[in-house]
């Protein structure tokens, strides 16, 4: 049975304080500016030349001798809660040594370098294929020394076990254990997992599991309230909890969970059964099927909002009349109406969700991996499933929320790696205190990057597309091609098919299969379809021959809307110094054109590019650049509104103690 103490380190975490607003931010911005500063790196590589001054001490010793080292490290790690300014050198060296006994891997300095910014709370920008993994592995035996809570946090739960599998005799030989913790997994297995000194798992199990385990303790959570309650329960007080606190967090590919899928709060539901509600579902389907755009209705692609006309709402008027009294008020029926009108032209098969074994799943659309388990709320779920005509699911009931972007502030110490974070090192500083250090490369970067293509419509572009792939594969170079959904991934493998051009299709539909495709993507002659960065995190190594063909060609059938998004894609070629090259595709008719610039401009670029204006390239990439500017400025203005909710829940509960999260767009 696990004492007070023990409980209340089992509950603890951080508070953070409220963001910085007014002149506190430009004075907490230029913080941040001096946190990443040059002087940083090049003392952090000090350092690293210290480490590397040590390698053949630490060379020169048995295994049994290293591990005496390694044990007496980590109890001088244990006492004090980190290693001390002198000892750290020391302990990074001897791990390196470990890593080279044990997993065949002798850490490059540029990796050393990465050890260092990780364990001093920094978020650092490391190229693809650099080596991430090995870096937060050995950064994560510095905090488990420390006998607090480490969790790695990675974006699949393939990714969680593999890591984890491949970094345990490592761990192992270091004295530390490591766990894992994945969506499969029940509650005693779960807190087994996280029980070790390493805890491998995902942003959204851990967050789950945290929330769970407010919801067990309720409000109760200080170490006298804890007591009192024990007492009551007769030491129940604890029963079901599976975290021992939060207090080192390692985020891979941080740029995708801390910026990216910070607009998508983790909701934790249970079903609620309500017949009135599919009655209405089922109703505004059938209205919204009689209704004509531009006669009924007008669609903004860009905020997905849908605007009645006045005819449009008196042929909703006419249609309820002899409705019951649920359609009689006006604001009610219109709004499920809209709803209604927004699964039909919003939410697309293949592109937000798919259908299988019938029924609806969603799918990431910044990673395009399908997310079983998950629902749109307060009705839309059940608007898609009536535009499917596949059978209506139960609406859910909120029982906890939290936003990411809250959790990831609510650890002691916070560190990442991504190979593409500088276009956000600014909010990452301003939302989760990160200062972004780019570690430079090991090799130099290669990678030919040809200037983009500019089509006037989506038939030139394809057309194109497919024109290079057939007179590239033929050359024996490996292609990777980068769509932003399911479907556009679809119909270039079936144009593909026609040509008798084999390929290798990676998607939300055959994402079990995602790793072992990715792997194989940069042998002689393969061709690969991947939605957006599906695979991510696996390493695309050249096969024999490939480097002298020029290596991997990347395509990217469309500029998405971060061009930290593009940089991911283009930097899956030209890793660790290898051959490659890189191309992006556009056409006018691009979701990011057609969303985010007015009509007038986007009719102006396509008039260039089909008039062959001079200068219509630039006028082109002039387009790109301002509308992928007005896109991050919008995904901006939704985070800055999640953090928002945030502080107003923490005011307007305050006297409730902490809030369990904040409004969201989706349910678990």
């Amino acid at each position: 049975m696990n004492t007070p103490s023990q409980v209340y380190r089992r509950l603890g975490y951080r508070r953070p304080g409220r963001l910085h607003q007014g002149l506190d931010a430009v004075v907490h911005a230029a913080l941040g500016r001096h946190a990443r500063r040059e002087q940083v790196l090049r003392d952090l590589w000090n350092s690293t030349e210290r480490v590397l001054a040590m390698e053949p001490e630490f060379a020169a010793m048995g295994d049994e001798k290293l591990q005496e080292q390694l044990r007496d490290l980590a109890s001088a790690v244990r006492r004090g809660g980190r290693p001390s300014e002198n000892a750290l050198p020391r302990a990074v060296a001897a791990l390196r040594e470990a890593s080279r006994r044990q997993l065949g891997l002798h850490p490059f300095p540029v990796q050393i370098l990465g050890v260092f910014a990780l364990h001093q709370g920094c978020l650092a920008e490391m190229a693809t294929g650099e080596g991430k993994t090995l870096t937060a592995g050995i950064a994560a035996v510095l905090a488990g020394w420390a006998g607090r809570p480490c969790h790695v946090v990675t974006v699949n739960d393939y990714l969680v076990r593999r890591d984890r599998d491949w970094l345990r005799p490592l761990h192992a030989f270091c004295g530390v254990s490591s766990g894992v913790v994945t969506a499969d997994l029940g509650a005693q297995e779960r807190r087994v997992g996280h029980a070790c000194d390493v805890t491998y798992t995902t942003s959204k199990e851990l967050l789950a599991d945290f929330l769970r385990d407010r919801m067990r303790v309720g409000t109760v959570d200080a170490p006298e309230r804890t007591l009192i309650r024990r007492m009551k329960t007769g030491g129940k007080g604890d029963d079901g909890l599976v975290l021992r606190g939060l207090h080192t967090a390692l985020v891979d590919e941080a740029d995708s969970l801390l910026i990216d899928e910070a607009v998508t709060p983790l909701i934790i539901s249970a079903p609620r059964e309500n017949a009135d509600l599919r009655d209405a579902v089922e109703t505004a389907r059938d209205m919204a099927e009689s209704m004509e755009l531009g006669e009924d209705y007008r669609v903004d692609p860009r905020y997905r909002e849908i605007e009645l006309t006045e005819a449009g709402r008196e042929k909703i008027s006419a249609r309820s009349f002899s409705l019951n009294g649920f359609w009689r008020g006006m604001h009610r029926r219109e709004e499920w109406v809209r709803q209604a009108l927004s699964a039909r032209e919003f939410f697309l098969r293949d592109k937000q969700y798919v259908v299988a074994d019938g029924r609806l799943i969603i799918v990431d659309e910044f990673t395009g991996r399908p997310m079983p388990g998950r629902s749109w709320r307060q009705g839309l779920h059940q608007a898609v499933e009536a535009k499917e005509g596949l059978g209506l699911t139960d609406p859910s009931e909120t029982i906890a929320r939290m936003s990411f972007q809250r959790f990831f502030r609510l650890f002691h110490r916070l560190g990442g790696m991504t190979g593409t974070a500088s276009e956000s090192a600014s909010e990452l500083w301003h939302v989760y205190r990160l200062p972004v250090l780019r570690i430079p490369s090991n090799r130099p970067c290669v990678r030919v990057q040809h200037p983009d293509r500019y089509f006037a419509d989506s038939c030139s572009k394809w057309d194109a597309i497919v024109g290079d792939i057939r007179k590239l594969s033929s050359s024996g170079r490996p292609i990777l091609i980068g769509t932003r959904n399911v479907a556009a991934s679809e119909r270039l493998a079936e144009r593909l098919s026609a040509l008798h051009i084999p390929y290798g299709l990676l998607n939300a539909v055959r994402h079990q299969e995602e790793a072992a495709i990715v792997s194989e993507a940069g042998q002689l002659g393969r061709v690969t379809i991947a939605t957006n960065m599906a695979g991510r995190g696996t390493d695309i190594k050249l096969g024999p021959g490939v480097a002298q063909e020029g290596g991997l060609h990347v395509i990217a059938t469309e500029r998405h809307e971060s061009g930290r998004v593009d940089r991911q894609l283009f930097g899956r070629a030209g890793r660790q110094g290898d051959p490659g090259s890189a191309q992006a595709y556009v056409s006018a008719e691009d979701e990011l054109l057609t969303r985010h610039l007015p009509e007038t401009v986007v009719g102006w670029v396509r008039q260039a590019l089909r008039s062959g204006w001079p200068r219509a390239a630039q006028i082109a990439g002039w387009a790109v650049r301002r509308a992928q500017a007005r896109a991050v400025q919008f995904a901006f203005r939704q985070r800055k509104q999640i953090l928002r909710t945030d502080q107003w829940l923490d005011d307007s509960l305050s006297f409730a103690g902490p809030p369990v999260g904040a409004s969201a767009p989706t349910e678990r």
